[in-house]
């Protein structure tokens, strides 16, 4: 497994991908070119938004709540060793997409299975490191937050991923230039399923405002800063973090340690 310094929104060509992961020229194109593929530990997903693939196949590939949800190759199934692979890898998932066959692919970032579909083409719910930003792509036919028991239309959660709350590892530091940490994507996931999405500090609902391109979008604010921690912690999604609005998280760190929330809510009240 190995570390690729891929930056997370911009474009690459399949030829910058093969060059930043150094690979033959024997080696290039082939499983490349069929949507995903596994190289040197690390899974690469390559899909379309809105746009039928170069074999003619159009999923419903599509971005919700910061979230893609995202179909497997047209016989895929939970059975394949390449799906349980991806569901439980070894090392990395880099996500890229685009939005017609031709144009470079964006980068998503990498991503941790938080929910799947046992269907034909296998269905998977992907969540991401950087899970705070937006996308332009939401849609809105979600089934919301699986239960511990299977839901309708074959939706299982992880057993990690049950409601009540527990405690998801954080904080893995990597050397690449700067110290990069690595974000639960399923205890931020936790806790919006406990707070809602709402801001905990001006009460602010993207959904409310912006209907249904801003269901669900909220930014999470770690209480205790990983950053600071430097080490890998547990971190429980319902006491250490809190869904606030992009303006709020800006605030919180204008200051170093970060302001509490209840400091910056006492600032925005004398406001």
């Amino acid at each position: 497994m190995t570390g690729y310094n891929f930056v997370v929104d911009r474009r690459y060509t399949k030829d910058d991908i093969y060059r930043i992961c150094r690979v033959p020229v024997e080696k290039q194109k082939g499983n490349w070119n069929t949507g995903y593929t596994n190289w040197q530990g690390d899974w690469f997903i390559f899909c379309n938004i809105g746009a039928a693939g170069r074999t003619g196949h159009d999923y419903n590939n599509r971005f919700e709540d910061s979230q893609l949800h995202w179909y497997g190759k047209t016989r895929s199934h939970l059975g394949q060793s390449t799906i349980r692979s991806m569901l439980r890898p070894p090392g990395k998932i880099h996500v890229f997409y685009r939005t017609d066959d031709r144009s470079p692919f964006n980068y998503v970032g990498a991503a941790t299975a938080v929910a799947y579909k046992n269907t034909i083409p296998v269905q998977i719910t992907w969540g991401f490191q950087e899970s705070n930003k937006p996308f332009s792509s939401v849609q809105s036919d979600s089934q919301g937050v699986c239960a511990s028991e299977p839901l309708e239309g074959g939706e299982t959660q992880f057993p990690e991923e049950i409601i009540n709350p527990g405690v998801y590892s954080e904080g893995a530091v990597k050397q690449i230039s700067v110290n990069a940490y690595e974000r639960s994507a399923k205890a931020i996931a936790a806790c919006k399923i406990h707070y809602g999405a709402t801001c905990f500090v001006c009460g602010f609902d993207f959904g409310k405002v912006y209907g249904e391109i801003g269901r669900g979008y909220i930014h999470i604010h770690h209480l205790t800063q990983i950053a600071d921690v430097g080490r890998k912690y547990e971190v429980d999604p319902v006491k250490d973090l809190r869904p606030v609005c992009p303006n709020c998280h800006a605030m919180l760190h204008q200051k170093r340690p970060p302001l509490s929330i209840e400091e910056l809510k006492s600032l925005l009240i004398r406001s």
